[in-house]
């Protein structure tokens, strides 16, 4: 029997199990399920203390021991 590799992807919500392979949008997925889909609009991301545009969510492969972080995105001057 051969099992999926996963990773285990640190947030400020706790740690995230996540099949080998997950995307920041895959983890967003999982962290935001209970909500609609309009709640990761106001939401900014980092990994590892490097911002992640939205535009690259889904194109970001997340590595085992990673540090997410979400918050919301402050605009103004």
């Amino acid at each position: 029997m051969t099992s999926t590799p996963s990773i285990t992807v640190n947030t400020d919500q706790g740690a995230l199990q996540l099949p080998a392979g997950s995307t920041v949008l895959d983890a967003l997925a999982q962290l935001f399920a209970a909500q609609d889909s309009a709640a990761l609009q106001g939401v900014a991301t980092a990994v590892n203390g490097d911002f992640v545009p939205r535009a690259l969510r889904g194109q970001t492969v997340l590595q085992h021991g990673d540090h997410l972080l979400c918050f919301s995105a402050i605009t103004g001057g």
